[in-house]
């Protein structure tokens, strides 16, 4: 088994959770909120890793100062020298570049998990089993690993992994495979057939492989945004350094890890794992992680008391006010202050165009 020493976690912290209006807002992240217990999803992470790594090798990549103050906030042990603070979000590509380059500095053997900040992962054991296996072998075969969680469903929301062969060689206690393929996320009947066909699995979008493999992998698929890095790193202790930071991503190209280097990478294991895992994509996905809670008509009602007369699996995000709901079935009702949201739950994926309209609109006060 890897050396705990050896392995470094990164946490992806940037993203804006327009899906989550009007609980979330530029300032508030899906990240910085508490959608799956009483920690946020960000905290939830926190936790997650650091059953595998200490604090000091925690690094936490996000986007902006008013975006770094909450993530020191939420997360006090975060040392001040992990936060990596991107000017503006260019994508994963070179998020996870920068990290594995100032990881590499400090420790050219690192090994890195990198997880983004706003999944649900349950039970976390065998997220850190899972994990440490995967570090293993990244270690030991220099390979990319990823983590492919065994379908539950028919799922259109999430992207796939078309599994090969069995690794070979490989005696872990969790099977591991060629990876052969990432499917985008499919329409209804091409899912079903992913999940009927047994060679599929949900993309998870944890990454395990060492810190010279990704700066290797961008070198070769990516070197324009490779030499960016190089320049960011050289600046990294002195004066010049947010000026490079703002020229640099000012210039570079906003593409994703996956499109910039998975797809096209030829070395890529995928661990089948089988645990509780959302990425936590819309409201509805929220009233999933919630069922336990359901009265006896499915509808879950969170930090508001409810009433319901011929209400049937309704979900409702309070704000401490009384919410009542008549004969409707499958509605979200999500209540701030100063905004509620009611939608149909199978249409929830949809609050993000709401919240452009929002935008057009000029009604720029409530996102």
């Amino acid at each position: 088994m890897l050396c705990a020493s050896m392995l470094h976690a990164v946490i992806l912290a940037g993203g804006s959770g327009t899906r989550f209006w009007p609980l979330s807002r530029r300032d508030r992240p899906k990240q910085l909120l508490a959608l799956a217990g009483p920690r946020t999803l960000l905290q939830g992470t926190w936790d997650r890793v650091r059953r595998l790594a200490p604090a000091d090798a925690v690094h936490v990549v996000t986007a902006g100062a008013d975006l770094a103050q909450a993530m020191r906030d939420q997360l006090p042990e975060l040392a001040p020298a992990r936060l990596v603070v991107e000017p503006e979000p260019r994508d994963t590509a070179i998020a996870i570049g920068l990290a594995a380059r100032l990881i590499a500095r400090e420790d050219p053997e690192a090994v890195l998990v990198v997880t983004p900040a706003d999944h649900v992962v349950r039970p976390e054991e065998a997220f850190a089993a899972a994990v440490q296996e995967a570090a293993a072998l990244a270690a030991a075969r220099g390979t990319i690993v990823t983590l492919g969680i065994r379908p539950r469903q028919a799922h259109t929301g999430y992207g796939y992994i078309r599994r090969g062969e069995p690794l070979a060689g490989w005696e872990g206690r969790v099977p591991a495979f060629a990876a052969r393929a990432f499917e985008e996320k499919p329409d209804r009947a091409t899912a079903e057939r992913f999940v009927t066909g047994g060679e599929h699995l949900w993309n998870s979008g944890v990454f395990v492989w060492r810190a010279a493999t990704v700066l290797e992998q961008l070198d070769a698929h990516l070197p324009a945004t490779r030499a960016a890095i190089e320049r960011i790193a050289a600046a990294w202790d002195g004066p010049d350094r947010e000026a490079t930071l703002r020229t640099e991503y000012a210039a570079a190209r906003r593409i994703s890890i996956d499109y910039a280097v998975l797809e096209k990478a030829r070395d890529i294991a995928v661990l089948e794992v089988d645990y509780e895992w959302s990425d936590v994509g819309s409201w509805s996905a929220v009233a999933e992680l919630h069922t336990g809670e359901a009265d006896p008509a499915g509808n879950v009602a969170l930090d508001a008391p409810f009433v319901g007369v011929d209400a049937r699996a309704c979900f409702v995000q309070g704000d401490g006010r009384l919410v009542a709901i008549v004969g409707l079935e499958n509605v979200a009702v999500v209540q701030t202050g100063d905004a509620t949201l009611i939608c149909a739950l199978d249409r929830a994926e949809a609050v993000k165009e709401l919240v452009k309209s929002l935008e057009s609109s000029g009604l720029r006060t409530f996102t």
